[in-house]
């Protein structure tokens, strides 16, 4: 390549965008409670549009959401241009301004980010420096107002800074070892603007903080098979609607350790987090505002009935979450292996209350107050939530794959979603994929949840074809075998053609929440055609 063709390719121009449009043309259901629509089409439409060179990247996204999917709230509504930036670059130094999305750490005291699925979008505008000059080191600084939906607020800002240090990247007897370890810290204070908050049954107002603080500090060290992080986070006194306006301190404590080598993988996670809900607003409710994170540790299921009841993170009571899995693949031509081997994971999930003892306070409230006093390392009698599960991965022959998993399950439905007491639940799945020929897929499930709680017993089953390399057809039925007797019944018709993929499908679509690590939104029941149209470029 010539000195011509570089300096060509270093002034290259490129554009990348995506479209993704997912369309309801609803049909109101008595028997699974759709109740009434004021349109007869809703829709959730976003147009991305990236420029990137070498110096500089610039990006917008258009957004209409004017009658949105069932179960997005009334502010979500609206159409227009929320995000744009422009990012100059040039020797380890990047500055963005406009909307971002960034992330300290694990996210305990800052994320921002997007999740179409459930709404989600709290981008940051302002300012972001990224410095990645000097070698083995990364740090950033940024600031600004975030969004909530439509609006931006103007009351309340965010400042921030994260930095993590490769400390194998100067000594030679780690990288000589194939030890890798990274040292990092956060720092992150939200200004809000006073309010009038007054206790109930008194004339006493609330002396709210205008500034709040967060810190972060963590360790992530590998060697050889071996990976161990630690993470430590802490949060200034932060009054809101989330933790009832109490002054209590946050704190997060997270401990991750894995093992893996060939045909073998083991994981253990611990983590405590109390008060940890962390908002622009404070007396915002529902899901905006936030700008942390608090990670999920239960496994996060896509069969549908495994995940009819999951779990989301209690970001203001706090939790103690242990996690732990470990799978194993047996070798080909042996016992439990047979002809082409055999993978068994099993997965554990335990999550409860903190210890926790209310203060005493004389106005029968605990608003202004600590709120409560508990043993750190000490954990509630209450049970959130637990989930054991065992799979098992099989090649009968060379076109049959078999997939099984049995769970047991208990789920806090009083504390996840605010009634129901404990859901004590034993679910079966079998999965086999059968290749007809080269063209030719055939996938089914089958599915059984046993309870005595809730609505009862549930079966599930799935017919998939797909036809390389244009189409697959899906049929399914959710069926409330324990109580109702009714049916969510679903059939699509999915179409890909290079970069564009366009699903159409009909049928009815349970209520019940929608999650993604570890936060949830809950949906409606709906019925009706489903159109969603994706594109990339």
């Amino acid at each position: 390549m010539t000195a011509q063709d570089l300096n060509n390719e270093s002034q290259k121009v490129t554009l990348h965008g995506s479209l993704q449009s997912d369309i309801l043309l609803p049909q109101e259901d008595e028997s699974i409670g759709t109740g009434s629509y004021d349109h007869w089409a809703l829709t959730n439409t976003y147009a991305d549009l990236y420029m990137m060179s070498q110096y500089v990247d610039a990006g917008a996204r258009l957004e209409f959401t004017q009658f949105p999917l069932p179960g997005f709230e009334p502010d979500f509504q609206g159409w227009g241009v929320p995000h744009i930036y422009v990012k100059g670059k040039l020797r380890g130094a990047e500055l963005t301004v406009g909307d971002m999305y960034d992330q300290f750490g694990s996210g305990f005291i800052f994320r921002t980010y997007e999740e179409r699925s459930l709404g989600i979008d709290n981008a940051l505008r302002g300012a972001r420096l990224h410095l990645t000059a000097i070698p083995g080191v990364q740090w950033k600084v940024l600031g600004g107002v975030q969004r909530t939906y439509w609006n931006w607020s103007r009351q309340s800002w965010v400042a921030g800074t994260d930095a993590e240090i490769n400390l194998d990247h100067y000594s030679t007897a780690m990288q000589e070892r194939g030890i890798t370890w990274m040292v990092g810290g956060s720092y992150v204070m939200k200004h809000e603007a006073d309010e009038d908050i007054i206790v109930p049954g008194t004339n006493y107002k609330l002396n709210l903080p205008h500034n709040v603080a967060a810190f972060d500090v963590r360790s992530r060290f590998q060697m050889g098979d071996y990976s161990l992080l630690a993470e430590y986070a802490r949060k200034g006194q932060d009054p809101s609607f989330d933790n009832g306006y109490i002054y209590n301190k946050g704190e997060a404590l997270m401990l991750s350790g894995s093992y893996s080598t060939r045909g073998l993988a083991i994981l253990l996670q611990a983590k405590r987090s109390e008060n940890m809900a962390f908002r622009t607003q404070r007396s915002r409710e529902g899901m905006a505002a936030y700008i942390n994170h608090m990670p999920a540790f239960a496994y996060q299921h896509t069969y549908a009935l495994p995940a009819l009841y999951p779990y989301a993170t209690q970001n203001a009571e706090g939790e103690w979450a242990l996690q732990g899995e470990a799978s194993y693949t047996f070798k080909r031509k042996t016992a439990l292996g047979g002809k082409y081997g055999t993978k068994v994971k099993l997965n554990m999930s335990h999550i409860r209350a903190l210890d926790k003892q209310p203060v005493a306070t004389p106005y029968g409230t605990l608003m202004g107050t600590d709120g409560y006093t508990g043993a750190f390392f000490k954990m509630g009698e209450e049970l959130y939530y637990q989930d054991i599960n065992l799979q098992l991965e099989k090649r009968i022959t060379k076109d049959f794959k078999l997939n099984a998993m049995y769970m047991n399950q208990q789920y806090n439905q009083t504390v996840v979603e605010g009634e129901g007491g404990m859901i004590r639940s034993n679910i079966g799945v079998l999965e086999g994929q059968y290749k007809i020929n080269s063209r030719y897929t055939l996938r089914s499930e089958l599915q059984y949840l046993s309870t005595r709680q809730d609505e009862g017993d549930w079966c599930y089953a799935l017919v998939e074809l797909s036809a390389l390399p244009y189409l697959m057809f899906t049929v399914s039925d959710m069926w409330n075998c324990g109580e109702t007797d009714l049916h969510y019944y679903m059939g699509s018709v999915t179409f890909n053609y290079e970069a564009h993929r366009l699903m159409l499908s009909y049928g009815r679509t349970r209520a019940g929440f929608n999650c993604a690590g570890g936060v949830c939104r809950y949906v409606p029941a709906s019925r009706g055609v489903q159109l969603s149209y994706n594109y990339n470029f």
